[in-house]
């Protein structure tokens, strides 16, 4: 049998007699064991995470960590992009990415530890200010209770913590039960190599209707979370007088004009819809083709995309492997069967091959089928004409989700245009909704969410501001 990884909490390292098997997404093989915590076990690591906020680290102290924790994660890469295809099953070349980018992220945040400053009120800009100092400083705003998802399982709990750790703020961190050993692992090198004191970094492992709820009940002063709009918005809910931050879903759509470069757009996008089978909050779902350009845009996707290699999620080659689970592979599979049922045609894919779903591309898609108008979180791209760049504005913006969004065009006119028109918390000209770099603001609107993340705004979701007037 597999041994059990503890979870730190407070000086300890807990066990429970529940354990949670991790199993492989592609072959069911057993890949990790975790204690299946309980509200007992939230609790304590509440109350451990609020003891240490009465001996806060210095921001100088805490930038070290940062960067320790970014200097070990560069030289161990290949170790934690193992651990991330083994529990998620994200191919060995996309886990390496996303690897790499937490890197980015802890060096990010170092930095904000080190630069994290109020401002200077203009007090004599008024009568009644004359002769009074005034600036604001930014106070950590207590524990934080992180609910990291499983398709990043490492760089997306780096974004809670790392944020976090900067702004002085301890963590609770309830990863997802399916890919909960990344964050074990950074977990243990953050408190046992780089030098984070114990308390400061509390993991507990277990369902989201015992641990979850556990925690978002507990006494902690905001909730980040990255999940469905659905659960997100029940936190919100739930939590009515804490600070909760949301970063939930979108069906991120790309609109391809005549004059952009849509040979290369084909190119990004059969990553881009793909990648860790469609699996993130930004993978490019919905294209919009103008009509002249579509049937060869179509056959260009088509030629990239059925040239993506299937399979085994440990081989260095593998562009695509399976979903989290059968069940949500079988429910793209329905969606398809749905849209194809509706009209729709399949142009590559759309086949089940063991665990895996085919990477899909779908045309004659229309927008009330579910490919279109709610969130795949799969690995199906569809592919709907357009006559009019405002009807394609329309239809792009027809959405309940408000994430990212694209166009391609030589246009700075059309550029500038969608920059304004298209409702979504990021505009990309000539680059895929899919992009994102860890420094930048990231997050959307609508259903998509409530706040920014990346380290020079999460540090300002985590603190607040406090005011000081001296009278001179």
């Amino acid at each position: 049998m597999t041994d059990v990884v503890a979870l730190p909490i407070g000086t300890e390292r807990i066990t429970t007699d529940d354990t949670i098997v991790v199993r492989s997404p592609y072959d069911d093989h057993e890949v990790g064991r975790v204690p299946a915590a309980g509200p007992a076990e939230v609790g304590q690591a509440v109350a451990a995470a609020r003891a240490v906020l009465a001996d806060p680290i210095p921001a100088w102290r805490r930038a070290e960590i940062l960067d320790i924790a970014a200097r070990l994660l560069a030289e161990r890469t290949e170790d934690y992009a193992r651990v991330i295809a083994a529990e998620a099953a994200k191919p060995m070349k996309t886990a390496r990415v996303e690897a790499k980018r937490a890197v980015s992220t802890f060096t990010f945040a170092a930095v904000e530890a080190r630069t994290l400053t109020g401002e200077m009120i203009a007090m004599d800009a008024s009568d009644v200010g004359v002769g009074k100092l005034g600036f604001t400083l930014r106070v950590p705003i207590g524990v934080v209770g992180a609910i990291s998802p499983f398709n990043f399982p490492l760089n997306l709990v780096a974004h809670k913590i790392a944020p976090a750790i900067a702004a002085g703020c301890p963590v609770v961190l309830k990863p997802a039960s399916q890919t909960p050993l990344s964050a074990l692992k950074l977990a243990a090198m953050l408190l046992d190599e780089c030098g984070l004191p114990s308390g400061w970094l509390n993991v507990v492992t277990g369902g989201g209707g015992t641990v979850g709820n556990a925690l978002v009940d507990s006494d902690v002063a905001m909730i980040t979370f990255t999940g469905s709009p659905e659960v997100g918005w029940g936190i919100k809910a739930r939590a009515p007088r804490k600070k909760v931050g949301l970063e939930l879903g979108n069906n991120a759509p790309i609109i391809l004009e005549p004059s952009g470069d849509w040979q290369s757009a084909a190119d990004k996008i059969s990553v881009a819809g793909f990648s860790h089978a469609g699996q993130s909050c930004i993978s490019t779902q919905r294209v919009y083709a103008h009509e002249s350009i579509a049937a060869d845009f179509v056959a260009r996707l088509v030629d990239r995309v059925s040239a993506l290699k299937v399979g085994d999620p440990m081989l260095d080659d593998t562009d695509v492997s399976s979903l989290i689970s059968l069940g949500e592979r079988d429910r793209v599979a329905e969606w398809i069967d749905e849209a194809v049922a509706g009209g729709a045609r399949v142009a590559a894919g759309g086949s089940v091959e063991g665990s895996v779903l085919e990477p899909t591309v779908l045309t004659d898609v229309t927008a009330d089928m579910k490919v279109s108008s709610q969130e795949v979180f799969g690995p199906v791209v569809s592919v709907q004409r357009y006559a009019d760049l405002d009807d394609a504005f329309r239809q792009a913006n027809d959405t309940r989700y408000g994430l990212q969004a694209a166009i391609y065009t030589a246009d700075i006119s059309v550029a500038l245009r969608a920059a304004r028109t298209l409702d979504f918390g990021g505009v990309l000209v000539n680059e895929v909704p899919t992009y994102r770099t860890d420094q930048m603001p990231y997050g959307g609107i609508r259903d998509s969410g409530n706040t920014k993340e990346g380290p020079h705004y999460g540090v300002r979701e985590m603190t607040e501001e406090r005011l000081v007037i001296l009278q001179g």
